[in-house]
Parts: structure tokens; C-alpha cells; sequence
């Protein structure tokens, strides 16, 4: 019997019954975004070398990383990077095994350098980013953790994950938001809407107020009637899309920083602001249910870069956060499912020093057999956390 415990909370719980909420996404451009995804992608790189080479995932930590802005002159048609962007990455990984060399620093580069490469669409990786990585060896006594476990790997850390489900109206519209803004179609129909989105969503009542940042595309566009023409262009297409979404009243504006009657507004060569001095940094960004949610229980850790077989940080905020919305998929009843997982370092990772789960159901539902079923839920996903976590580092899951 796993060590799990469930509660009932009280309707004025439930996220949709809350006067206010916020919501944040920042989008696959937002330089805290990128090298969150180009840390997870080293790891899920180290994971497929270290299988390849070593027949087991090693022992690899990544999660440390930086992206300092560069300096860039953006105008109507025309923009160029004046000082180049720089990537660091650093955090420890196992560099030799049985006498077999693995180039870590030369893996996280490359994958650093083809990341930017498939996820923006006017960097020129080559010439305006310099890379370095500097990741080193890892440390011995946590390296000892992560190769002793006798078939289900032990926790290389007292630390918790936490997850929720389903989503709110607002959490939904946010999300949906940038990743159609981000998406393929709308790209080839407003090309100069960059990659760094930046949407806050917030809800009074029954009405959601979305503030969207979009880095345009200077080359793209001719002068500041076309300028706010696109913008506006972008407001309606927005609102149309909120339409579909929700059944709320839905306000949206976009780059309310815009002066009025003024070319200073936000125009970038790259349609990044990292190219002009805004930094990123791992774990500042969304969690990995792609949101920043500051009304709901979260977790500070930074998932993205840390090693899918061992580390708690990763490993049971990926937990929590599947085992909530496949709880509320198989029951209906269940309104909202709040869940928060705690390791103990050196102990197995499918025995949590201790799984809490919050709900709230429906009135007049039989709270025992919802809690029954629940608990036969979170069982069998600790029972499938080894094949979870295969899936984690083949990167079934984004990390942010």
C-alpha cells in the first residue's frame, strides 16, 4: 500500500469559483522559454547517447543555464544584431563509463545550436549567437544514488512535484492563445509576429483580460500604420479565436507599452527580445504544464535539463501533473484534482514518502468510491513510473 492520502475540499476551493485569477504563459520565444527548451533537449540528447553507448542513462544534471541578450537596431524594414546573443550551459553530467569518452559539452552545443535553429525563423544562429557549454563532472555522492538502485531507481533528492487538473477557462485561453499566435498557420498569415510571445490573462467574474507582448518582425513591417495595423489585425484574430474557446466575455489587448503617435514601439530584427538585452534563465519560466499559475499550489523547481530517471525535481512534477488529468478524465465527477508528491533521498521513487491529493466533486456524489478509484489511479501510476519515465526522457512531455 503506497503511502497516499486524499481529501475533500469544499466548493469555494475550486478554481472557477474564485472571484480573480491570473494566468501567464511565456511563448517558445520568450528568451526564459528558449533555454528552458534548449536544456531539456540536452538532456533528452545525453539520454540517447549515454543508451546508445553505455546501454543506461546516466547519470546527468543540466539544468543550469543562461542566455544573455545581445544588442540589436530594429526599424520599419530593416533590423540588425549589433552585439551577438550568447548561450551558457553548465550543470554536471558523467563524461566516461567503462572506458568509453562521451563529448557532453560537445552534445549540449550542438543541440544547443540546432534548437534555435528549428524553434525561430530570423536568427542567424551562425553569426549572431555564440555558445558555451560548461558542464562537469558529476557529484560523486549523488552519482553513487543515481547507480544504486536495484530496478526502480532511488530519489536523488527530498523534494516535490506538483500537479492539477483540469484546466480553468482561463488557463485554457492563455495557453491556446500563444500557441496558435506560435503556430505554423498563423505564422505563414502574419509573418511578423515573432516567436517571443508574452500572454497574461486575467479573469474578474466572468470576464478574462488578455495582455499579449509580441516581438515584431521589423523587415516585415513598412511603418507604423502598418504596424498597428497588424496588432490590430492580431486583437481580432485573438478575439475570434477566445470565441471558440470559452464561453466568457474576453478582452484583449496587445503591446499596451506602444507610446501613442510614435515609432519606439516593439519592433526586432529576430522577433526575439533576447537580441536586444533581455536575459533568460532555466526554471524562471513556465511550469511543466506549460502555464505560470500563481493562484494554484506550484512547484519553484526548475524541471527542465534535470535527468528523467532519478530526479524528483523532474520526475514527479510530470507525475503529478499526468496523474491529475488522466484522475479527472476517468471521473467526471471530480471538478478539480490537486496533487502534490513528496520524495525522500536514497528511497525508491515509486514509493513517495507521501502522495496528497485534494478534490472537489460534484454534490451528491459518493465521495468514498470517488476516493477508492483515485487512490486505485495513483497506484498504478507509481506501479508505471519506470515506463514514465522512459517516456520523460524520450521528450513525451515538454518541460515548460
Amino acid at each position: 500500500m503506497k503511502n497516499i492520502s486524499i481529501s475533500r475540499l469544499e466548493d469555494s476551493c475550486y478554481i472557477s469559483n474564485k472571484r480573480a485569477e491570473y494566468v501567464e504563459r511565456k511563448g517558445i520565444g520568450h528568451p526564459d522559454s528558449l533555454i528552458d527548451g534548449i536544456v531539456d533537449a540536452t538532456s533528452h540528447a545525453l539520454s540517447k547517447a549515454y543508451l546508445e553507448q553505455c546501454d543506461a542513462i546516466l547519470h546527468h544534471n543540466v539544468d543550469k543555464g543562461l542566455i544573455i541578450g545581445g544588442a540589436s537596431e530594429a526599424k520599419f524594414g530593416s533590423g540588425k544584431i549589433t552585439k551577438k546573443i550568447e548561450v551558457i550551459i553548465t550543470g554536471r553530467a558523467t563524461e566516461t563509463f567503462d572506458g568509453k569518452k562521451i563529448d557532453v559539452n560537445g552534445i549540449a552545443k550542438d543541440v544547443a545550436l540546432n534548437y534555435l535553429k528549428n524553434n525561430t525563423r530570423f536568427l542567424d544562429v551562425e553569426k549572431e549567437v555564440t555558445f558555451e557549454s560548461k558542464i562537469a563532472r558529476g557529484s560523486a555522492d549523488l552519482m553513487h544514488v543515481f547507480a544504486r538502485g536495484d530496478g526502480v531507481p532511488l530519489a536523488n533528492d527530498t523534494s516535490f512535484g506538483i500537479g492539477f487538473a483540469p484546466f480553468s477557462d482561463t488557463e485554457r485561453l492563455v495557453l491556446e492563445t500563444e500557441r496558435y499566435l506560435n503556430g505554423k498557420e498563423y505564422k505563414s498569415r502574419m509573418p511578423a509576429v515573432g516567436e517571443d510571445i508574452k500572454v497574461m490573462g486575467l479573469r474578474e467574474g466572468d470576464t478574462i483580460v488578455l495582455t499579449i507582448a509580441i516581438a515584431f518582425v521589423a523587415h516585415l513591417v513598412k511603418d507604423l500604420e502598418d504596424y498597428n495595423k497588424q496588432k490590430e489585425q492580431v486583437r481580432k484574430d485573438v478575439e475570434k479565436l477566445a470565441r471558440r474557446v470559452v464561453a466568457k466575455e474576453v478582452i484583449v489587448h496587445v503591446n499596451t507599452a506602444d507610446p501613442l503617435e510614435s515609432d519606439e514601439v516593439y519592433l526586432t530584427k529576430s522577433g526575439l527580445s533576447c537580441e536586444a538585452g533581455d536575459d533568460g534563465s532555466v526554471g524562471r519560466g513556465n511550469r511543466v504544464n506549460g502555464l505560470i499559475t500563481p493562484f494554484r499550489h506550484m512547484s519553484l523547481e526548475a524541471a527542465a535539463g534535470k535527468n528523467p530517471v532519478n530526479h524528483i525535481g523532474k520526475i514527479y512534477n510530470f507525475l503529478a501533473t499526468q496523474m491529475a488529468s488522466s484522475i479527472v478524465k476517468e471521473q467526471p465527477s471530480i471538478l478539480e484534482c490537486d496533487i502534490a508528491v513528496l520524495s525522500q533521498i536514497g528511497k525508491r521513487i515509486d514509493e513517495p514518502q507521501n502522495l496528497n491529493m485534494e478534490l472537489v466533486v460534484d454534490k451528491g456524489v459518493d465521495f468514498k468510491n470517488v476516493e477508492s478509484k483515485s487512490r486505485y489511479q495513483a497506484e498504478k501510476w507509481l506501479e508505471d513510473l519506470n515506463d514514465f519515465t522512459i517516456d520523460i526522457s524520450l521528450g513525451k512531455y515538454m518541460a515548460f
